[in-house]
């Protein structure tokens, strides 16, 4: 079984990797591994995780990463909403789609860390995008709200949901809370993820697919 470590920013991603990809890599001779980024260490040796904070801390953590002999390979899943204004190439990244920033982004990140085993990957534009494939199945985990005719407008509003935007009330995330403010991540993400389904998830999410199939690509 070939282990990929995958460095994620939270609690929501960690499950999303061991509940769902795992399940498909298996198969494929791949191990993927959930590694929530350490945002501060204390003298005492105690970790806080979750969110990044710096690219000075991500570094850290894939550099850390790396030094596992035994993982075939390293990624990340980060959300590109809000990433810290120090990534590589953050300052000069292009005007172009959502596609285009984000593989630019990428580039830079994997050129900075210089490593054969390292590939970034980074979520366009942040998790909840997912929430957006099937508004259907997403509205009926808050069947109080009766939200569904408005979260498919949004859909409808773009040809993927990786295109909602990145807005501080357009993102993908806030849009989500304006019409169920009750929502909460770590509890709600992963459930509406499952039960899409991964080849679902795929179908509407290109760049999400690209990195699947890179994934898979691994179990050879």
């Amino acid at each position: 079984m070939n282990r990929v470590l995958i460095s994620v920013e939270g609690q929501t991603e960690e499950t999303f990797v061991r509940e769902i990809l795992t399940r498909h890599l298996w198969n494929l001779n791949v191990d993927p591994i959930p590694v929530v980024v350490s945002t501060k260490i204390v003298k005492q040796g105690n970790k806080f995780k979750g969110g990044l904070l710096s690219y000075a801390q991500v570094r850290n953590d894939v550099q850390r990463l790396l030094r596992d002999s035994n993982a075939l390979a390293i990624t990340t899943m980060y959300d590109l909403y809000k990433l810290p204004t120090d990534f590589p190439g953050y300052s000069t990244r292009p005007a172009g789609n959502c596609f285009t920033k984000a593989a630019y982004l990428e580039a830079e990140f994997q050129q900075d860390i210089n490593h054969p085993r390292f590939r970034p990957y980074l979520q366009v534009h942040e998790f909840e995008a997912l929430l957006f494939v099937n508004p259907e199945i997403t509205a009926r985990m808050f069947p109080e709200t009766n939200k569904l005719r408005e979260l498919q407008q949004i859909r409808n509003g773009f040809n993927s949901p990786e295109e909602i935007n990145d807005g501080v009330t357009t993102a993908p995330s806030k849009r989500i809370l304006r019409l169920f403010p009750n929502y909460d991540k770590p509890l709600y993400g992963s459930l509406v993820a499952i039960d899409v389904g991964l080849e679902n998830i795929r179908a509407e999410c290109p760049h999400f697919n690209e990195w699947i199939t890179w994934l898979e690509g691994l179990g050879g």
